[in-house]
């Protein structure tokens, strides 16, 4: 979009209608300083999009950690214990599987 050429646009439609008594004092001035400051900034967009992402990501992390804390089981559990017999467990059923197919 052409600023300069909405600019004259704008003057010569504003130039043909006269404001009435209701247009707030200096509106044209603040109404032109807005549209030429209206640059698009990618990096505002990024960042914009990264702070939700992350917002959203804490709301997650807080639901899924209250969550993960009022089913908590009350068994005191071992976990190098149940990491062992699930490791061991596929040579506890190898000798198994030997056995049986010798006997066939």
């Amino acid at each position: 979009m052409n600023l300069q050429q909405l600019q004259t646009k704008l003057i010569s439609v504003a130039r043909k209608n006269t404001p009435g008594a209701d247009v707030p004092y200096a509106f044209e001035k603040r109404i032109m300083a807005r549209l030429a400051s209206s640059v698009a900034d990618v990096w505002e967009f990024w960042a914009k999009a990264l702070w939700r992402a992350a917002t959203a990501c804490v709301i997650a992390m807080a639901l899924l950690g209250g969550w993960s804390f009022q089913t908590a089981s009350t068994e005191a559990h071992d976990l190098s214990q149940e990491f062992e017999n699930t490791v061991y467990a596929a040579m506890d059923e190898q000798p198994a599987l030997a056995i049986s197919e010798e006997t066939r």
